[in-house]
């Protein structure tokens, strides 16, 4: 069973999410706040899984909360749910390591399928917010995902990127996941063109 925090200043959203996340079978949410400062206390207290975070709420926005959460030794990864596209919020997100920023315009079932994703290691953004924002000095890769990545575009196996990296193959193979989430593509040629693109493999 997979537990969910809900932050949602917007009392009938929060409801509604609360709502349509208990219909699965896997997913309980077990508590939910209107502020962030409420979230923040609750999350020490509950300690979930998952927290699904808007940005702008009273006390603390959903950023700040994430923010808390990545300085902290709490393990529970922060999906962002916002209306607001913006660059400096995503750019913010980023920095803030979340493991999600969906958009609440996209389809609920979206969001389903990023908890579940996010819970296997997978990192996911909104493809539009990728498109659109990312450029050479905003690389929303990590350290060891670049590794691997550079790995790739030497023509590297799975196998063999996890033999030079020291890592287990499964453990590449969500690396790769995650990037190919996070840049919006989906495969490593993909991914190596947009790193390259961007001079993000120099």
């Amino acid at each position: 069973m997979i537990t969910i925090y809900l932050a949602e200043d917007q009392s009938m959203l929060n409801s509604a999410l609360t709502q349509l996340l208990e219909l699965e079978d896997d997913l309980h949410v077990v508590g939910s706040s209107g502020d962030g400062q409420t979230a923040w206390n609750e999350l020490q207290q509950l300690q979930p899984q998952i927290a699904i975070l808007d940005i702008e709420m009273p006390g603390l926005s959903g950023l700040d909360v994430a923010d808390q959460i990545q300085n902290s030794d709490l393990t529970t990864k922060v999906i962002i749910l916002t209306t607001f596209a913006q660059k400096a919020y995503f750019e913010r997100a980023v920095q803030a390591q979340v493991a999600g920023y969906l958009l609440k315009d996209s389809p609920s079932d979206d969001l389903i399928a990023a908890i579940r994703k996010v819970m296997s290691g997978q990192t996911l953004y909104a493809p539009e917010l990728v498109v659109n924002m990312l450029s050479a000095d905003q690389n929303p890769l990590t350290t060891r995902e670049l590794a691997v990545l550079r790995a790739a575009n030497q023509g590297l196996s799975t196998k063999a990127i996890a033999g030079e990296l020291f890592l287990s193959a499964g453990t590449v193979r969500n690396y790769l996941s995650a990037i190919f989430s996070k840049l919006g593509v989906h495969n490593r040629l993909e991914a190596i063109r947009v790193a390259k693109n961007n001079k993000w493999l120099s």
